[in-house]
């Protein structure tokens, strides 16, 4: 799975390369402060050790969404720019002996980006950190709460209509508990 996402990575910086020698313009969008707003899905993949519920792997999906700013700079052929949010990864459960385990997972994230155009369509890379929260409960009962700091990456497409924008993204939030987090959403941008 690693080998295919460095394989993934790689080849997708070819394209953004390539593309980046045969095309001028804006990267992300107008240089500018903009706001934006996603839903989506997130998987949660995780190897679980309770001395009440015994071990268990954890591997559900649920709705999610987001809201994000940030600020683009035109550098000629590539945009860079700042981005700040406010995820809710949802809150997966399981049944395990009848019962619910759940996860509810938030979290503040700040990320570099870097992107240029294909026309209208534009596509970008970002690279940053996330500051998450997980509340954990099972059969109704409030087991505690988790929290961190770590990396996050992501990249995405952008389909450019003047200053609004339709975007979709997938991320990946690389928290040293859990197997995998990821997230795989569309939604919009509005540059000012």
């Amino acid at each position: 799975m690693l080998h295919t996402l460095k394989t993934f990575h790689r080849n997708l910086l070819a394209v953004f390369l390539a593309s980046g020698l045969l095309m001028s313009g804006s990267a992300l969008a107008d240089s500018g402060p903009y706001f934006g707003g996603s839903i989506g899905n997130s998987t949660l993949e995780a190897n679980i050790s309770d001395p009440d519920i015994g071990d268990f792997t954890f591997d559900e999906n649920d709705f999610s969404w987001k809201l994000f700013g940030g600020y683009t700079f035109e550098l000629g052929l590539i945009d860079l720019g700042v981005e700040a949010g406010y995820v809710d990864l949802g809150g997966p459960s399981v049944t395990i002996l009848t019962e619910e385990f759940g996860l509810d997972v938030t979290a503040w994230d700040a990320f570099a980006v870097a992107g240029f155009d294909l026309g209208p369509i534009g596509v970008f890379a970002k690279l940053g950190m996330i500051s998450w929260d997980a509340d954990v409960s099972f059969a109704g009962v409030d087991l505690g709460s988790e929290d961190g700091s770590d990396t996050a990456y992501g990249i995405g497409a952008a389909f450019s209509l003047g200053s609004f924008q339709i975007r979709a993204e997938y991320e990946v939030f690389d928290i040293s508990d859990v197997e995998d987090l990821t997230m795989l959403s569309a939604g919009f941008v509005f540059t000012f």
